[in-house]
């Protein structure tokens, strides 16, 4: 039964991205860097050393799509200062996994708080706009 609804769960998060706008995706990403960040940190806690390097690499992944799909032509100084952000989280997510740290785990949360804050106000003030 489980196994249905996760197959389940799945395909309906499928469809949700499909049919989401650019700015509600992005929301999703930082919403799955936090949920990942959160779930690294408990596992370093417990000393569960693969748990949290596979949560560490979750959210590296994503951090590293969210640099790599920045379009620099709109706004390149927003660009370049959304990727120095990026780079530093990324480097202390390496840092967090190679000494088992959950500290540097909280500076990538404290980091990222404000810009994911600010992509919502961005996201919920075009989406009232349209």
């Amino acid at each position: 039964m489980s196994m249905s609804i996760a197959r389940a769960a799945s395909r309906y998060k499928a469809v949700q991205v499909q049919t989401s706008s650019p700015g509600a995706i992005l929301l999703m990403l930082f919403d799955g860097v936090f949920k990942f960040l959160d779930e690294a940190k408990a596992a370093i806690i417990a000393d569960d050393r693969a748990r949290a390097g596979e949560r560490i690499e979750r959210s590296h992944a994503i951090l590293t799509e969210l640099a790599a799909t920045l379009d620099r032509r709109g706004a390149p100084e927003l660009c370049e200062n959304l990727e120095s952000i990026y780079v530093f989280c990324m480097s202390r997510l390496v840092e967090a996994n190679l000494y088992r740290d959950a500290n540097r785990i909280e500076d990538v949360r404290r980091v990222l708080s404000p810009v994911r804050e600010a992509f919502r106000q961005a996201v919920q003030t075009s989406t009232t706009q349209s």
